[in-house]
């Protein structure tokens, strides 16, 4: 059975940020306040000419092109986002985009964690033999759906996309995931459908509602989170034979610093070893693990070799993590 190799990777440069100075020119809050309790310094939001395809389709190239991989090679793209430009989804869009004329696209939607979700349904293609090159994708733009009005939530959010392009190997360096989910919780993080109902004819009403600002009860995530990550870390180091001894890098969905450090604290990850962007990206849903881990391999931090441990958690709610050794 073929193994999984991680090849490239990549992300979208959006360049114009938000910073907490000029996000207090629209709701009451300061540098400081959202700095020392979320890590924030600044986050991008995409521009009136950017969209969810063009940003997908920017960090997918940047992939392919580390990998040094032809888009004529691409087997199947697999986008993780909650805020398509269609709700058909924006996976075709992409291929279009990038000209893979061969692959196969659809979206996966699991919030926060889709990337790392994403992640493990595209490795099961590999390793059946199905497909040899896979471009798996995270990106979100979030700034679609925040109350600019309310800075509990609207300090956290920022857009983006990120990249990986998998390989058939030899040697499988998917060294082990677990994934998870608690519907009971789904009340706890929502971008949820309003339904407003309109007469159609006689006896029979449609809803013709639309989607409500993102809400979130920020206490209960957060207890959420710090359980359960070095929880399902564990778990997946357990299934790949290792230890948190041999982590080299951990790279966690970015929501909020206080989150990293606790989780890393329960793993006895040193605060070094820990991947971090949250100060100039914010959270970016899907994205932020890959761009995380991009902006960690072209910094030469990430090596050939080195084993990775990273987790998404959030909103369904779900949550899982993969082990993976990079190169």
């Amino acid at each position: 059975m073929p193994g999984v190799s991680l090849v490239g990777s990549g992300s979208a440069c959006l360049s114009v940020p938000l910073t907490n100075d000029g996000l207090s020119q629209r709701v009451d809050t300061s540098d400081e306040w959202i700095a020392t309790r979320t890590g924030i310094r600044q986050r991008h939001i995409a521009a009136p000419t950017d969209s969810l395809t063009s940003l997908a389709t920017e960090a997918a190239r940047n992939a392919l092109e580390m990998a040094q991989v032809g888009v004529d090679e691409v087997d199947l793209i697999l986008l993780a986002t909650s805020t398509p430009d269609d709700l058909f989804g924006s996976a075709c869009r992409v291929q279009a985009a990038l000209g893979a004329t061969r692959a196969v696209a659809f979206d996966l939607t699991a919030a926060c964690s889709g990337f790392v979700f994403a992640l493990v349904t595209a490795a099961q293609y590999i390793r059946t033999g199905v497909f040899k090159t896979v471009v798996v994708i995270g990106g979100d733009v979030l700034s679609r759906w925040t109350d600019w009005s309310d800075r509990t939530t609207c300090v956290l959010f920022g857009d983006g996309a990120g990249a990986v392009v998998l390989r058939a190997a030899e040697r499988d360096r998917l060294l082990g995931f677990e994934l998870c989910s608690d519907g009971s919780l789904n009340h706890s993080l929502n971008l949820a459908y309003q339904p407003e109902s309109a007469p159609l004819v006689d006896g029979i009403t449609v809803q013709k509602g639309s989607f409500a600002p993102i809400t979130m009860n920020g206490r209960e995530v957060y207890k959420f989170a710090v359980n359960r990550v070095p929880e399902v870390i564990e778990k997946a180091l357990f299934r790949a034979n290792l230890t948190t001894a041999d982590i080299d890098w951990l790279v966690l969905h970015q929501a909020n610093q206080r989150i990293l450090d606790a989780v890393a604290a329960r793993l006895g990850v040193p605060s070094e070893r820990v991947v971090s962007n949250m100060a100039r990206h914010g959270n970016t849903s899907a994205a932020s693990i890959p761009i995380a881990l991009d902006e960690a391999v072209r910094a030469g931090k990430v090596q050939p070799g080195d084993v990775i441990a990273t987790a998404g958690f959030g909103a369904g709610l779900t949550w899982g993590a993969a082990i993976i050794e990079w190169g």
